[in-house]
């Protein structure tokens, strides 16, 4: 049995945790083990509900190789935290693609302009939960179909309603004079050619030129926010989560307004505060925030930005 998905999150490298768990993307500690223990109740070898010998081989796959990464990765606070981090993120970010983005299921394009959004969310999730390891080969199906909700739930949730937009209505008054033309761009300093490539770099997932864009950069403007705020971001998706605090600082030492420190300076504060009292967390001193993951897949954010498909 094949256990890819191509569906909703998973088309962009991104591995979902909570769709394959049928969890709602907000779901506490407590909610993701009682779902855990019912799935794994529903697909241990010796449940009498698997009784066939192929559908014990597809239930252990469904176990071994999903089921139990995925409540690895959500019953701990502190992965929990960091992984949510990377919801916020990846939400934003197709909000601002929602125009190119196609919706393959009726239930995900109802809930791209349903007005009370978390409780059709969370009820056509729990339908699903229902019958999701009924038939052990449409497994995988069940995930892409939860895996579309949880996408368009992220993008209502940044903010950015997926409806068709409204054409701008004719004024009444043929006289009103029709405005002024925009005056002519301004040439780009050297430093603002620095960032804007960069941009486009981190864009790309391509790190190590986009920092070498910053670094020029900050060797011309050394007070520069926005460089020091792209470079946290660089470090953010790397997982270094210690410099990317450090960078975040340092711009809003320089620029107290700075948009993007303000949004997420915070967020790396709360993860790298959280104390777990388990001792799955305490037990693994040699794991600091700062030391990328080398597992390949880049870290915190790999799965999200450029991470190689399974």
């Amino acid at each position: 049995m094949s256990l890819k998905i191509d569906g909703g999150l998973f088309k962009y490298d991104f591995i979902d945790y909570h769709a394959i768990l049928c969890v709602p993307v907000d779901a506490d500690a407590k909610e993701v083990r009682k779902r855990y223990l019912k799935i794994a109740r529903r697909l241990h070898p010796d449940s009498t509900i698997v009784t066939k010998s192929s559908d014990k081989d597809i239930a252990n796959q469904l176990l071994s190789k999903l089921v139990n990464p995925a409540y690895e990765k959500l019953s701990v606070e502190r992965n929990r935290a960091e992984y949510n981090l990377v919801l916020s993120q990846i939400g934003k970010r197709l909000a601002q693609e929602s125009t190119s983005i196609e919706l393959i299921t009726d239930i995900a394009k109802q809930l791209a302009i349903a007005p009370n959004i978390d409780l059709l969310y969370k009820s056509e999730l729990a339908k699903i939960a229902e019958t999701q390891f009924d038939e052990l080969q449409q497994v995988s199906q069940f995930i892409s179909q939860i895996s579309e909700l949880n996408l368009v739930y992220l993008m209502r949730r940044a903010g950015r309603l997926m409806t068709t937009p409204q054409t701008p209505q004719s004024t009444s008054k043929s006289s009103t004079p029709p405005p002024p033309p925009p005056p002519p761009p301004k040439e780009d300093s050297p430093v603002e050619q620095y960032l804007r490539r960069a941009q486009l770099l981190i864009e790309k997932n391509q790190f190590t030129q986009a920092k070498v864009e910053l670094q020029d950069a900050l060797k011309l403007e050394p007070k520069n926010s926005r460089c020091h705020s792209l470079m946290a971001i660089i470090y953010l998706r790397q997982n270094q989560l210690k410099m990317a605090k450090i960078h975040f600082g340092n711009a809003l030492r320089l620029n107290p307004q700075d948009k993007i420190a303000l949004e997420w300076k915070p967020k790396v504060d709360q993860a790298m505060g959280i104390k777990s009292g388990t001792d799955q967390v305490e037990s693994s001193p040699n794991k600091g925030d700062n030391q990328p993951d080398k597992s390949g897949n880049g870290g915190m954010f790999g799965g999200l930005f450029g991470g190689k498909k399974k």
